[in-house]
């Protein structure tokens, strides 16, 4: 340690994590909140970074493809990295995807000190990205005078800004956008040893303020006092860290302090490893193997009593329970339910009820011998054989997502009370409808009037993919039609000559709609407003969508929506 209170930290940083969790062809580029957040070597070089605007990347590279940041493929990729740290010590801290940290004392004893131990974590995390061992990844002493532009030549280019401490298979055409590549460092500390790490360097013991020094204010994460330092003539973190640390306690306050001793190469914080989760499962195993599925049922009940006891013993809840079935043939099958607390032993047990009906109308644990003939097997289920050619051999239920179980504060005028009838009354019709039988309408993002709402479930979350308020060009009006089409329906619009309405790229109309053919019948256009042209995923090819809007009203004073695409008119909803 370098003052007896820091401890030696290594960090593993893998450059541009976000395009490496993405597909497409160099150049490429991860956006999020309408600027670049990372790109590719190929990006680089034409001179995108991170922070730019679209347009103004999109000017400077016109190759340059854009996706949109995926931040579970990001954690679920980075995941064989960090079981490969993990088999050098447990206590394993993941920053974020593409970045994580390990102490250096034990584990630099064992594998022969920090030189040898930064070596074999290169070579292992090299091995889990299946890339050949960068020579510059794998840090060597660095004398501290060299400072940050010598020491980054010999960095893997990379660009994430400042440096803070705080599926299915696809098609061949689907390859990472980056080959992932990864860097290791070790120095006094957290934040020093993440500076070691993007540099590729190796700092000496109880020099870790000398090789920080020469780095401007700005790495320290913290642009208030970065933009403040540099006012005050301190634009290094060398001059910041020579002034006194009261009085930069008293002069910048708590967050000056930690910024100070992080300038120092002290550590503000310990490493906080991943916890493992306690293992709350329960199971029942079936000897010999149960052939129908309706037994399972009843042991879900018990099963789902005994996973609640051992919930309220640890003092958690969980988020969600997998319920995990085997068959005697091999096969098993498993899916998550929501749980958030609110299940009750009979509940789960119904869900657990309904999942194997679904997997059974699904054919899931369908028998595979096609010489099997239920019809002419007096003793085979009607339903073929549900549990496979032998039967289920185990039921078992997981909670996940686990968390400290806050308990449940009730209201003092009956407003608890009330919220747990309606939800022992969804329960009970749920169990006569089944699990989709009872849904509940929530806000959606979207144009048209059927994009507007989705049916949920009830008891599902729902998390829109965009925000139902966010901004909508080509939207309709506030006026919504109080009946939307399941389908919409294909009609004819003509003008007074008989000759089809149409509508160009500039939304011009050729004509005046004055006739409306549905189903044979024709119906007089009284009025019409119109139109509400709609360009939807213009870069992208398979979703790209062109459309327009139309209100009209026809005899008897009825008015339609109406929608033009492709050159053809759809009757999309009514007004009442």
């Amino acid at each position: 340690m370098a003052d007896g209170r820091t401890p030696r930290v290594l960090v593993v940083w893998c450059p541009d994590w976000p395009v490496a969790a993405v597909t497409g062809d160099d150049p490429v580029a991860v956006t999020e909140g309408g600027r670049i957040l990372a790109c590719s070597a190929g990006a680089r070089a034409a001179g995108v970074r991170q922070g730019q605007r679209l347009k103004l990347a999109q000017r400077l590279c016109p190759e340059l493809e854009l996706r949109d940041r995926d931040p579970e493929a990001e954690a679920r990729r980075f995941e064989p990295v960090v079981a490969a740290v993990e088999a050098f010590t447990p206590r394993v801290e993941v920053i974020r995807p593409g970045l994580c940290a390990i102490p250096v004392k034990g584990p630099g004893r064992y594998f022969g000190g920090e030189e040898a131990l930064a070596a074999k974590v290169g070579r292992a995390v090299a091995d889990a990205l299946g890339q050949p061992l960068v020579p510059d990844a794998v840090p060597g002493a660095v004398a501290v005078d060299e400072g940050p532009v010598a020491v980054e030549e010999r960095a893997v280019a990379g660009d994430e800004g400042p440096v803070t401490v705080d599926g299915h298979a696809g098609t061949v055409a689907e390859r990472p956008a980056a080959a992932p590549q990864a860097q290791v460092g070790v120095a006094d500390g957290l934040f020093a040893a993440v500076l070691a790490a993007r540099a590729g360097v190796l700092v000496p013991a109880g020099r870790t303020a000398e090789f920080l020094a020469p780095y401007p204010v700005g790495a320290l994460g913290d642009e208030a006092l970065a933009g403040l330092l540099g006012q005050l003539g301190l634009p290094t973190v060398g001059a910041f860290a020579a002034l006194p640390a009261e009085s930069v306690a008293d002069r910048f306050g708590p967050a000056g302090t930690v910024a100070h001793r992080l300038a120092r190469g002290l550590q503000p914080r310990p490493l906080v490893p991943r916890d493992e989760e306690p293992d709350l499962a329960v199971e029942q195993r079936f000897d010999p193997p149960e052939p129908l599925a309706e037994p399972l049922v009843f042991v879900a009940r018990t099963l789902a009593e005994q996973l609640h006891r051992r919930l309220a013993e640890a003092g958690l809840t969980c988020r969600r329970v997998a319920v995990e079935v085997a068959c005697a043939d091999g096969r098993t099958a498993s899916r998550l339910w929501r749980h958030e607390g609110r299940l009750s032993a009979t509940a789960l047990a119904e869900r657990v009820r309904w999942q194997l009906q679904a997997w059974q109308g699904a054919g899931t644990f369908a028998s595979p011998d096609p010489s099997r003939d239920p019809s002419r097997d007096p003793n085979a289920h009607p339903n073929g054989d549900p549990g496979g050619q032998e039967g289920f051999t185990l039921l078992r239920l997981a909670p996940d997502g686990l968390s400290p179980d806050q308990g449940r504060q009730l209201a003092l005028w009956g407003q608890a009370v009330a919220d747990d009838r309606v939800e022992r009354a969804v329960a009970r019709v749920q169990a006569v409808l089944g699990h989709a039988g009872l849904r509940r309408i929530e806000p959606a993002g979207g144009r048209g009037p059927g994009e507007q709402v989705v049916k949920v479930p009830w008891g599902e979350p729902y998390e829109a993919a965009v925000p139902a308020d966010a901004p909508w060009p080509g939207r309709l009006p506030e006026v919504w039609p109080t009946v939307v089409l399941r389908e919409p329906a294909p009609v004819r619009v003509l003008d007074g000559a008989g000759r089809p309405v149409t509508v160009d790229g500039r939304a011009g109309v050729s004509a005046r709609p004055a006739l409306v053919v549905a189903g044979g019948r024709e119906e007089r256009v009284d009025g019409w407003t119109g139109p509400w042209p709609a360009v939807e995923y213009w870069w992208d090819q398979s979703l790209a969508r062109r459309r327009a809007r139309f209100q009209v009203v026809v005899g008897g004073g009825r008015a339609l929506l109406l929608t033009v695409e492709g050159g053809a008119w759809y009757l999309e909803a009514g007004y009442d």
